[in-house]
């Protein structure tokens, strides 16, 4: 029997080091440097288990679910972002970035085995119901969250439309986990919204970036335009950016946005990474934002959209590429940033697709600002910090730096000049808003431009100073 087992755990050797020689060869077939060094004791080890596994687990297991847990395991322990993506997985990835898909409206992550709310997506079952950024969620109907891969959880969280799913969740200065019941829908994500504010202020709110994210928030600024004229208005005074709560998306639709506002061919950010594809300077240029387009949307941006004074609110629920943009614009001195501390998610991304219609979501570059600084674990400082109530109170809220092996961030990279003119400062004082005076609900979901919305009140206070000085 040992002979056997020995002659079995030699085959499966042999059949594991020849995958792992096969994905080696893959990954650097057409590149100049040498393929890495196979560590062969740690592949016998790890066919060692293998082997164990399929002779003596107390059930039989299937040679494919070994192999995609193993694969699962190398990058879900790299770094909370990195994941296998099997093609249902895969698939869903590829609707979401197009702005359609069924389930809750909830980015989520990993943290300590259980699904960690990042943020939920405005105007969907998750946002409704109250859901919070760092919220833990424990239970999906009967299920434990503990000992699913987040892949496996969002299968459960997603469905077909009308059905329900009871999450059991627990949050931070809470004495006990609560229960909610959602009613999954078919997610339509209008990424980009706006209305125009008294006076002539407008407010433009991104809640995700989506491929046609930029070209959209041309379409916005225009339109907010068309109505201060409609109201008889004198051109609009100044814009709110509202990135709050947006856990980010595809880095061109983030490149689009940031052009909106910025003069042509300004540098937008900047990624670094290991190998030359990683290394990157993304411009405010069509080559950069237009991917999809065959003309430059960017045409119909109308003219004030890069001179009217700016402020962009973020909070800790703002990752990824909405710290680029807040990033981009802070550094240019385009827009001041007020709100909260962000999120810290500046780890890029890159979702190679595998011969199984599944694919791999690799970190492979951290992004830098225009002046060089590192998002990645410490996200985006704000010019004028302001609470989420005039009492001074914010929710609690997990960030990057607060995740299990999160990546670390990387030292600043060389500033460089930025071209942008400056915009003239204004003061932090002014007449309080209605805003300023709505009485405040502890729990309730954050209700955006609304006027329980402490944070736009002092925005828009903020930049009817400026009409005040410039006068």
């Amino acid at each position: 029997m040992s002979s056997k087992l020995k002659q079995v755990g030699l085959v499966v050797s042999g059949l594991i080091a020849g995958i792992f020689i096969s994905l080696n060869f893959s990954a650097n077939a057409g590149k100049d440097a040498a393929a890495t060094a196979l560590p062969i004791e740690e592949l016998r080890s790890f066919a060692d288990v293998y082997n164990a596994i399929k002779q003596g687990y107390v059930e039989p297991v299937d040679d494919k679910k070994l192999i995609t847990h193993a694969i699962s395991g190398m990058l879900a322990n790299l770094d909370p972002h990195s994941a296998y993506l099997d093609a249902d997985s895969f698939k869903d990835l590829q609707v979401s970035t197009q702005g359609e898909f069924g389930g809750l409206g909830i980015e989520v992550g990993m943290e300590d085995g259980f699904v960690k709310v990042v943020a939920p997506i405005d105007d969907t079952p998750a946002a409704r119901a109250g859901l919070k950024s760092g919220d833990l969620i424990i239970k999906l109907d009967d299920t434990l969250v503990k000992g699913l891969t987040l892949s496996d959880a969002v299968k459960k969280m997603r469905g077909k439309p009308k059905t329900q799913i009871k999450l059991t969740v627990v949050r931070k200065g809470e004495a006990k986990p609560f229960e909610v019941t959602l009613t999954r829908e078919k997610i339509k994500v209008a990424s980009v919204k706006s209305k125009l504010i008294e006076g002539g202020y407008g407010y433009l709110r991104v809640s995700q970036f989506q491929e046609e994210t930029a070209s959209d928030v041309v379409k916005h600024l225009d339109k907010l335009a068309k109505a201060d004229k409609d109201a008889k208005g004198d051109g609009i005074k100044g814009l709110v950016l509202d990135l709050r709560n947006d856990p980010g998306g595809l880095l061109n639709g983030a490149v689009g946005v940031s052009a909106a506002f910025l003069p042509p061919n300004t540098l937008v950010t900047s990624t670094d990474g290991r190998t030359e594809d990683a290394k990157r300077r993304y411009m405010a240029s069509p080559e950069d934002y237009q991917r999809g387009h065959k003309d430059d949307f960017m045409k119909g941006l109308p003219a004030w959209a890069r001179t009217a004074p700016m402020v962009v609110l973020v909070n800790a629920g703002s990752a990824s590429a909405s710290e680029i943009v807040a990033g981009a614009l802070q550094d240019h001195k385009r827009a001041v940033v007020m709100g909260t501390q962000t999120f810290g998610k500046g780890s890029v991304q890159t979702v190679l697709p595998l011969s199984n219609n599944a694919a791999i979501k690799l970190t492979t570059a951290r992004y830098f600002t225009p002046s060089g600084r590192s998002i990645q674990a410490k996200g985006i400082t704000p010019d004028i910090v302001v609470e989420e109530s005039a009492n001074g109170g914010s929710r609690e809220r997990v960030r990057e730096a607060d995740l299990e092996r999160h990546l670390g961030g990387e030292k600043e990279k060389p500033a460089e000049p930025a071209p942008a003119k400056p915009q003239t400062k204004g003061k932090k004082d002014g007449k309080d808003s209605k805003a300023d005076e709505a009485e405040e609900t502890p729990h309730a979901p954050l209700e955006f431009a609304s006027l329980k919305d402490y944070q736009l009140g002092q925005a828009v206070n903020l930049l009817k100073a400026w009409q005040i000085i410039k006068r």
